[in-house]
């Protein structure tokens, strides 16, 4: 089973909508026994990056973080949300 963080600055608001959003797809594909998903603000990340099969944010991510971070401004935009899905289908592989 794969592992996912969302954050957000505060851990509270936008990390809610997003993880919402993303239970409610997968529960739509069958994938929701695949992703256990947890919730956070992004300060929190730095220490359990390595914990996580991926990360999705919804604030700016320090530079060491970015190529392993995926951008979960869309999810809240409905702009390119596909993008979004299409990476984390990826790493259920």
């Amino acid at each position: 089973m794969k592992r996912g963080l969302i954050v957000c600055g505060t851990g509270i608001a936008t990390s809610t909508i997003v993880i919402e959003k993303l239970k409610r797809w997968l529960k739509t594909k069958g994938l929701n026994d695949q992703i256990e998903l947890h919730q956070g603000k992004i300060s929190e990340s730095l220490t359990k990056q390595n914990d996580y099969d991926f990360i999705v944010s919804t604030t700016i991510v320090p530079d060491e973080m970015t190529d392993t971070v995926i951008n979960g401004v869309p999810l809240l935009t409905g702009i390119e949300e596909n993008v979004v899905y299409e990476q984390i289908k990826n790493i259920i592989g």
